[in-house]
């Protein structure tokens, strides 16, 4: 590449998001690139011409290794909708002005169904104005629903969070119940697509008999049935522990939430904001039947356990990175790298490039035949899927007994 390059970040971060990040960095220096800009809270930090040089943070190889390890995202993320082309060439006219300025050859944008949506319309922009500038994106969500790549990074830390989690909720939770049985209701993230919330039977095990009920949101939610079953279970257990995703819906299309009074708060791309389902479900229960209950919600936390990350995962996060750079370099635009799984048994991958048109507003649920036809449960494929996905881990650099991580250090509003 004779110019330079910019990379953004956008949407929830993940635990290995910044592995991208440095995967393109590291690339990008092996290619001699001479300056690697990054955008400062995505692509609505880039419009305000908000550009951080990133050779002013990640030095050596050294830092290099502590991003990888820095869980969110280290520019700062956004959830900025671009308008569609139509009645809004300002917009990208102003993107193209701001990329001919810092001599900008291709832009990478780190992220999931919407930041792909982004890539797709500066592609087709570039491509209708014949713009030379290329664009690229490079896969990550913990949701796990972008289609054609077999799986998405970030997916297998949260996974691996959400399992080792559960393993230790299931444990404290089983302490008590001489009287009468405690039940846990852990609220996991997921919209649409119940691919965390499946990650719950990953804490199954010898030594752990894992959740006694887990509800996609691929399955409607029959309340009636969840308490039949609840009954029954405190008859015959002195703990019940149930995984249940944020965006379970009921037969009339409301979230389980919003019984409660959640799901106000709309975003940019129309989405609302799902919390509440735990806390709505253990009210619900402790009120219908007279037992004991908690609410958990992992939030955050699923997204942010860099300590705990899948190495499988943070390899192949900073080799969709990687990959993307040395794609632009070859003259590749409007594109996404993607995982390709040759066998799970040993765990073998390889890498591919697809048509950012094929991916970019595509959700992919958990399919059908991984979830029981009582939508209680998922079944033995979804394991088989998921198992090599949290394999590994890569030892936090520590620092006064907590990990060390790289840090932006700029004014969030310039």
């Amino acid at each position: 590449m004779k110019g330079n390059i910019i990379v953004g970040q956008s949407g929830g971060p993940t635990a290995v998001i910044n592995s991208s990040l440095a995967g393109v960095f590291s690339a990008a220096k092996e290619l001699g690139v001479k300056k690697i800009y990054g955008m400062h809270h995505g692509i609505q930090g880039f419009l305000a011409e908000d550009i951080v040089d990133l050779s002013e943070y990640v030095k050596n190889d050294a830092d290099v290794e502590i991003l990888k390890r820095t869980p969110s995202a280290f520019l700062g993320s956004c959830r900025y909708k671009l308008p569609k082309i139509e009645g809004n060439e300002e917009v990208y006219d102003k993107m193209f002005e701001i990329m001919d300025k810092y001599e900008i050859e291709c832009l990478f944008y780190i992220g999931g169904n919407d930041s792909m949506d982004t890539i797709k319309m500066l592609s087709d922009y570039a491509a209708q104005k014949g713009k030379k500038q290329r664009f690229m994106g490079v896969p990550k969500t913990i949701d796990n629903d972008l289609p054609i790549t077999d799986h998405c990074p970030g997916y297998g830390s949260a996974a691996k969070y959400i399992a080792a989690s559960l393993k230790e909720v299931i444990r404290d939770n089983s302490s008590f119940g001489i009287e009468k049985p405690t039940v846990l209701i852990c609220e996991i993230m997921g919209r649409h697509a119940g691919w965390l919330t499946a990650a719950a039977a990953l804490s199954r095990d010898e030594d752990c008999e894992g959740p006694d009920l887990i509800y996609l949101p691929e399955k409607v939610f029959d309340y009636d049935d969840f308490l039949a079953r609840i009954k029954d279970l405190s008859v015959k257990k002195s703990s019940v522990v149930v995984a249940v995703s944020e965006g379970v819906k009921l037969a009339d299309g409301r979230f389980v939430c919003e019984l409660g009074g959640g799901a106000d708060f709309v975003d940019a791309f129309g989405h609302k904001q799902l919390s509440g389902c735990a806390v709505t479900l253990a009210n619900k229960i402790a009120a219908d039947t007279g037992l004991k209950t908690r609410a958990i919600e992992f939030s955050t936390l699923q997204r942010a356990g860099t300590h705990i990350a899948s190495l499988n995962d943070i390899n192949e996060a900073f080799n969709v990175g990687h990959l993307a750079c040395r794609a632009a370099d070859e003259g590749k635009t409007g594109m996404m790298i993607t995982i390709e799984v040759t066998k799970r048994s040993p765990y073998e991958v390889t890498y591919g490039i697809h048509d950012i048109h094929q991916i970019a507003n595509v959700e992919k649920p958990v399919p059908a035949e991984w979830i029981s036809e009582d939508g209680t449960d998922v079944l033995q494929g979804y394991v088989d899927y998921a198992r090599p996905l949290i394999l590994g881990e890569l030892t936090p650099l520590m620092v006064n007994g907590v990990p060390k991580h790289l840090v932006l250090k700029r004014d969030t509003y310039r």
